[in-house]
């Protein structure tokens, strides 16, 4: 019987383990197709993190392969089947309002600050470093453990799909990417566009208050927007429609800028970012001044896109005014967020929606009554992508494994979470989510001052060093 303390372990490999962390929180891995190449097909900074990567795993003698220049894996051991740990170097725009660099890793408070801190690029090399572990100790196992890392988890997981084409699926697995103690499902994602149908009608209105010029929010479906901004045509009153707009700030506890440009009426609006799984820890920055917008008697033309936004999705999360409410006892409540807005007078307007759904959602009933709704006030869906929903029974063997690691490790009870975030777990036949989020920490994933504790980074290392081993042996 092998007795290790694994928390000791990791305690050695400390300094080098912050430093590797540092290194790679300091590449600005975000998605930028604008400037893609051949080797670089998301973008220069994406393949820098993967190469990152794959030169440490061989350096430290582990055998790595680049899939594709969209994924990569490193691995050690022997035996036909393999344990998998599914990670992403990829990280969501940083977003506005830092309080330092959201590259520059810095440390402070015993927490290191950085975009990607605690998605996913902390909880990747803390994984790492329990490989690592494991194969320095020279420890006996019967399969091989693979770390696989994708680089477009972010987004259309476009890693995921080209490195199965080309390699095998991991008989179990786990993604330190969401909570401990243990993911056991995951809520279906469906991100669709609900694009206005333009009647050509371009009618002016006595009693208009207010020309939408443009209107946009919103970068991602999976991030509450943060910033919104409006350009308008105020045929009079304009003192009175800024002074009203000050008082909706107030009102509602926001900050934002208006001021006049090239004779239009620029509006700003200041949100509060989230992760797009709970919009309800955010403040939607384009709902809101869309419902400013709304109470002002917009043009024509535009007021059906703001009525649209008020009625339907203003301050409605939980898809109750769509008539898609919905939630089960494994994995709760649907939600919806708005990720992205936007309205011009010669496109129409756009909504780009987030929909998480219970593991147990009817989907093509609810894709059917968003298609009613929808096409009874002018909207139709488009570039819907669906992923089905995730669940691994608990009495299953990975399940057992991880419950007795998580309560060895930290005395606690491992409880069976569900959650409405879509991690790589899902796309293995048996993989769950595994941290690094312990209970009680807020969750600042795709937050401004993103971080992760050093103290967790390590005790998250030695419970995978632990898990690695267990799984393997």
């Amino acid at each position: 019987m092998v007795h290790i303390n694994w928390f000791d372990e990791v305690i050695k490999r400390k300094d080098d383990l912050i430093q590797d962390t540092q290194s790679i929180l300091r590449i600005k891995s975000v998605l930028d197709e604008e400037n893609a190449t051949k080797d670089a097909p998301l973008g220069s900074g994406i393949k820098e993190a993967l190469q990152f990567m794959l030169e440490m795993g061989e350096k430290d003698g582990f055998k790595a392969k680049n899939v594709g220049n969209l994924a990569g894996y490193i691995e050690f051991g022997q035996g036909q089947e393999s344990v998998g740990i599914l990670c992403h170097v990829d990280v969501v725009p940083e977003g506005d309002g830092w309080s330092s660099d959201p590259y520059g890793a810095e440390i402070r408070d015993g927490k290191i600050f950085a975009r990607g801190a605690i998605d996913d690029k902390g909880p990747t090399i803390a994984a790492y470093y329990a490989m690592k572990i494991v194969k320095e100790l020279k420890l006996p196992l019967s399969k091989r453990v693979r770390m696989i890392v994708g680089t477009d988890e972010e987004s259309d997981w476009r890693c995921v799909d080209h490195y199965f084409e080309h390699e095998e699926m991991p008989t179990v697995g786990f993604a330190p990417d969401a909570d401990f103690p243990i993911i056991h499902a995951e809520k279906g994602i469906c991100d669709f566009d609900f694009v206005q149908m333009m009647s050509g009608e371009k009618e002016h209105s006595q009693d208009v208050k207010l020309e939408v010029v443009s209107f946009e929010s919103g970068r991602r479906y999976n991030m509450v927007p943060d910033f919104a901004k409006a350009v308008l045509h105020v045929q009079k009153e304009k003192t009175d429609v800024i002074q009203r707009y000050k008082d909706f700030l107030h009102l509602q506890g926001l900050k934002g800028n208006c001021y006049v440009e090239n004779g239009s009426l620029i509006l700003e609006l200041e949100g509060v970012s989230a992760h797009g799984m709970e919009p309800e820890l955010g403040k939607n920055a384009g709902l809101f001044l869309a419902q400013f917008i709304k109470e002002n008697k917009p043009d024509q033309q535009a007021s059906p896109y703001f009525e649209f936004a008020s009625r339907y999705l203003f301050r409605d999360s939980r898809g109750k005014q769509l008539g898609i409410s919905y939630s089960d006892e494994i994995s709760g409540e649907l939600t919806i967020n708005v990720g992205k807005m936007s309205y011009t007078r010669s496109k129409g307007g756009m909504f780009g929606l987030n929909l998480r759904y219970p593991v147990t959602t009817e989907i093509e009933k609810t894709k059917e009554l968003l298609e009613l709704i929808g096409g009874q006030k002018g909207f139709k869906i488009e570039n819907l992508s669906d992923s089905k929903p995730h669940h691994v029974d608990e009495n299953h063997e990975l399940i057992q494994i991880l419950k007795k690691v998580y309560e060895e490790q930290t005395g606690e009870k491992a409880e069976l979470l569900a959650i409405g975030g879509g991690t790589y777990a899902r796309s293995l036949s048996s993989g769950v989510a595994f941290g690094p989020l312990f209970p009680g920490r807020d969750d600042i994933a795709h937050q401004k001052d993103e971080y992760m504790y050093i103290d967790d980074l390590v005790k998250a290392a030695a419970i995978y060093a632990q898990a690695i081993y267990e799984l393997a042996k």
